[in-house]
């Protein structure tokens, strides 16, 4: 944002550029919600309330990007974590656990984020409806995984899908078939934001449609959405009201997030004062995974740093495996009440990632978006858990998708495993050439 003033600001004296700058923010503000406005006037009905309070996050997301100044974190401030900060999962793993683990589990909620399209890997609609082993899809082994605990142990764990004006359509029609499963399926949608134009900063879109010329001046903000998204949908007091009191948050193509019931009895048997509020699983950093955000100690808070918000002249240091040595998984634990009070409160932090684009007639665009991951700071107590890598088994590629076909992992109750005739514990690494990036040749080549 600063770049931007700089840009309009030559000539100004330096004693009055920040007078300058702040009447440019007004006027870009003003701006905003003016053609916000003309944006509402098309819309109707329900459309018209939902669209209120999408733009309403919106505006808020706008506010706080004029004000940004330069990179979101000071360098020499950044410190590891402390030692207890982040336990390592095998002290988890030695608590015993519970005889009757049905009062854990029937304060759970498993949510999935559903938001994605499977494009880059060469299919239309939602990614978790691709077949991914057996003919199962990421949907179905997620509802096998939640069905076979509630059957297991007699508990009623739901889920809850947040999905996307991409994703929600598909998806609620597919959810019939699992009708007489036994796990209750929620959804709700993430909020839909309008792209930016880059030079004028104000939107693209002419009308609250989303068709014809409108068809990409929309986007989904990210999956730090997901708190005021799920708290605007009314399902995050309806759960609370059930008696949930965690949520267990993961990406629906990481097939190494399943409910592990040690870091759930780790959650729900703290003592009251000290109750963990937010639990990120990170795992030791490859070579592979070296963009990935990492946990650090910043201003006395547990806080997680992206790639995104790393000074230029400090990226290869960030991407050191030896320096930072772990990553997050994005497989998070949050209690509930926590998320309510934070938003009654307007108190969700979260750093503001702007993603550059190009539409299809070439026009650049900016969207203002948020992670999930970067709240941790808000929250009371908040850990680290060094977890397996088999925690982290996420299909982003068609490569990937060839591995957990394999006869490397087996699959029960919806869950993979990794063969124990493999002699290392590390995940191969494969890649496919350029003819094998699509899941449809991949699938005839097998046949």
């Amino acid at each position: 944002m600063a770049r931007y003033f700089e840009g309009l600001s030559k000539g100004v004296p330096n004693g009055g550029m920040a007078q300058f700058q702040e009447v440019m923010r007004q006027q870009l503000e003003t701006s905003m919600h003016a053609e916000l406005e003309k944006l509402l006037d098309t819309a109707t009905g329900v459309d018209k309330e939902v669209s209120m309070k999408d733009f309403d996050g919106f505006k808020k997301l706008f506010h706080r990007f004029l004000q940004v100044k330069g990179p979101s974190v000071d360098w020499p401030k950044i410190h590891r974590p402390p030692e207890d900060s982040i336990q390592p999962y095998d002290k988890i793993a030695a608590r015993p656990l519970p005889d009757s683990l049905a009062d854990s589990l029937n304060k759970l909620v498993v949510v999935k984020l559903n938001g994605g399209l499977g494009t880059s890997m060469g299919c239309k609609g939602p990614k978790s409806l691709i077949s991914v082993r057996n003919e199962n899809t990421f949907l179905d082994l997620t509802v096998q995984q939640i069905e076979h605990l509630n059957k297991k142990y007699n508990t009623d764990v739901p889920l809850v899908l947040m999905n996307s004006f991409n994703t929600d359509e598909d998806t609620k029609k597919i959810l019939q078939k699992y009708t007489h499963h036994r796990v209750k399926i929620h959804t709700f949608n993430q909020s839909r934001y309008p792209r930016i134009n880059k030079e004028s900063l104000l939107p693209v879109a002419t009308d609250i449609g989303m068709t014809g010329e409108n068809a990409d001046v929309w986007y989904p903000p990210g999956h730090g959405d997901i708190y005021a998204s799920f708290y605007n949908s009314g399902l995050l007091d309806q759960l609370i009201t059930e008696g949930k009191e965690y949520i267990f948050v993961s990406n629906i193509d990481n097939l190494g997030a399943t409910v592990d019931l040690n870091i759930l009895h780790h959650l729900v048997s703290q003592p009251n004062g000290k109750r963990c509020e937010f639990i990120m699983e990170v795992t030791d950093k490859t070579r592979a995974d070296v963009k990935g955000g990492t946990l650090i100690q910043y201003d006395n808070k547990l806080r997680l740093l992206e790639i995104a918000q790393v000074p230029k002249a400090h990226v290869d240091e960030f991407k050191s495996v030896t320096k930072f040595k772990i990553f997050n998984t994005n497989n998070l634990w949050i209690s509930l009440g926590a998320i309510k009070r934070l938003q009654e409160q307007n108190a969700m932090d979260m750093e503001i990632i702007v993603n550059p684009k190009t539409l299809d007639g070439g026009q650049n665009v900016i969207q203002l978006e948020t992670a999930v991951g970067a709240a941790i700071k808000s929250f009371d107590n908040a850990l680290g858990i060094n977890v397996p890598r088999s925690r982290f088994l996420p299909v982003k590629t068609v490569s990937d998708l060839l591995l957990v076909m394999s006869n490397l992992y087996s699959l029960e109750a919806g869950s993979l495993t990794m063969s124990q005739k493999r002699e290392f514990p590390t995940t191969p690494h494969v890649k496919l050439g350029s003819s094998f990036t699509k899941v449809p040749n991949v699938t005839l080549t097998l046949l």
